[in-house]
């Protein structure tokens, strides 16, 4: 692998997927998973194997039909979580255990009544009979957020020794700032034995909207997988987004980071999930709602109208969206105005122009969004011998 390529690791099906009233079956999933598999996804979580017979069968059938992403299945640091996610992965082409078990004093404490030698013991455990089902065994220290960096690279250490290949650095509470959790990815890569033979991930949440900056200053420090969603969908505020690192990695190309993912099915993807799991997605979402290429204001419109990059960073294009939408409302200009009009058949000169805006800011000031048959109206209300265009 490419030491600028950055992995992406989508839990849309799993972490995605435990998001109150987002419950998929089967048949979904493997649509989902096939469509995650085309848009280019390195790893696939396919979910929860142990945690009903539905999951457990729905990783078996994904595993069988993904014909070029690893295929992952969570478990926890239990051997029976283990040995059925093996069973659940046995038709993958490149099957993945990810266990793992909380390094923060707070989940040590609460969580588990333990101390952390014995959680070390345990995640070593873990990761050793995880290994004696498949090569790949990504181990995650679930709150490595809010753990001690010192603490957290030897636990990182120890399970390097184990056998994991990735190590997954959860912000599981969405908590760090970017220059903490940049910092903590920095530690690990400068004090951690062994730390260049394997791959390390950032799983972020996004309680505190942080989720894509911590990702990407991950990745700037050394991390070399992200784990995301599609929509930013997931536990709480959510996880990461994928469209939203993707296209971030793309459009700053000196911070040398990439990835194999088609960004031209963003769009469609998005779609095809908030469809699934009939969660929509907010209208000023980044990169696929949308509002993300619609511009209403006058000046933007005209701005956008003479030369799009005065107001949009990516061409639609690049992810799937057929072109920018120009908005009529009371804040539209007669730049606009115009460049709709001519859409819709109307060549109208200076002077036209000037009458219909007239009329044009009566509508909008009554409705929302002034569309097609109100510019046919007012046409017809000013009387405009307008000249038809093909």
């Amino acid at each position: 692998m490419s030491d600028n390529k950055v992995q992406i690791f989508d839990t849309t099906l799993r972490d995605g997927e435990q998001v109150p009233g987002c419950k998929l079956n089967t048949k979904q999933k493997l649509v989902i998973a096939e469509r995650l598999d085309l848009l280019g996804v390195d790893v696939i979580e396919a979910g929860f194997p142990v945690s009903s017979p539905g999951d457990f069968t729905s990783v078996n059938e994904i595993a069988k039909i993904v014909k070029n992403a690893t295929v992952c299945g969570l478990t926890r640091a239990v051997e029976n979580d283990i040995k059925v996610a093996a069973e659940a992965l046995k038709y993958a082409k490149k099957p993945r255990i990810h266990t793992g078990i909380g390094t923060s004093e707070s989940h040590i404490k609460y969580k588990f009544n333990s101390t952390q030698d014995k959680v070390i013991e345990r995640g070593i455990a873990a990761v050793k009979y995880a290994k004696s089902f498949v090569e790949d065994v990504e181990f995650y220290a679930e709150d490595a957020g809010r753990t001690d960096n010192e603490f957290l690279a030897k636990v990182c250490e120890a399970m390097i020794k184990a056998g994991a290949t990735v190590l997954n650095i959860p912000d599981t509470t969405g908590y760090c700032l970017p220059e903490e959790y940049g910092e903590k990815i920095k530690y690990l890569k400068e004090n951690v034995k062994g730390i260049e033979n394997v791959i390390i991930s950032c799983h972020c949440h996004n309680d505190l909207g942080l989720a894509t900056a911590n990702s990407i200053v991950g990745a700037i420090n050394g991390a070399r997988q992200i784990e995301c969603t599609i929509n930013g969908i997931g536990e709480r505020a959510g996880n990461t987004a994928l469209e939203e690192v993707v296209m971030i990695m793309k459009q700053h190309p000196y911070l040398h980071l990439n990835t194999d993912i088609n960004s031209r099915l963003l769009y469609d993807t998005s779609l095809m999930v908030s469809e699934s799991m009939g969660m929509m997605v907010q209208p000023n979402k980044a990169i696929v709602g949308a509002n993300a290429f619609a511009h209403s204001s006058g000046i933007h419109q005209d701005g956008v109208i003479k030369n799009r990059e005065t107001y949009e960073i990516i061409d639609p294009a690049e992810v799937g969206v057929t072109e920018s939408a120009i908005v009529l409302t009371a804040r539209s200009g007669r730049a606009a105005l115009a460049y709709r009009a001519k859409k819709i058949g109307y060549e109208l000169t200076k002077l036209q122009l000037d009458q219909v805006y007239k009329e044009f800011l009566n509508y909008a000031d009554r409705k929302k969004e002034v569309i097609n048959d109100d510019i046919h109206e007012i046409m017809k209300t000013v009387q405009v011998e307008a000249v038809a265009v093909a």
